[in-house]
């Protein structure tokens, strides 16, 4: 359990921000981490999954940054999903 920042940026956004999460966060938190930055300020909520995508990579929702090989300062984005990615 170790607080790390990433660059977190939501698809659709021109904003990367620097979001703090924790190793231990699922995907489905970091998703959401992410999002609080840009969701109904830049980019508009949608009722579709959070997924989140890093170096090309869609991860599984119940990965960790640690089980997932993400660093600090890492480039992870957002974005909803329909289903298929």
């Amino acid at each position: 359990m170790a607080l790390m920042p990433v660059q977190g940026q939501v698809l659709g956004d021109f904003v990367i921000n620097l979001v703090p999460i924790d190793s231990d966060d699922t995907m489905d938190v970091v998703a959401e981490k992410i999002a609080y930055h840009s969701v109904n300020r830049r980019v508009a909520k949608q009722d579709k999954p959070l997924r989140v995508r890093h170096h090309g990579h869609v991860l599984p929702v119940d990965a960790t940054p640690a089980s997932a090989g993400v660093d600090p300062l890492d480039y992870l984005e957002a974005f909803y999903s329909d289903g298929g990615q």
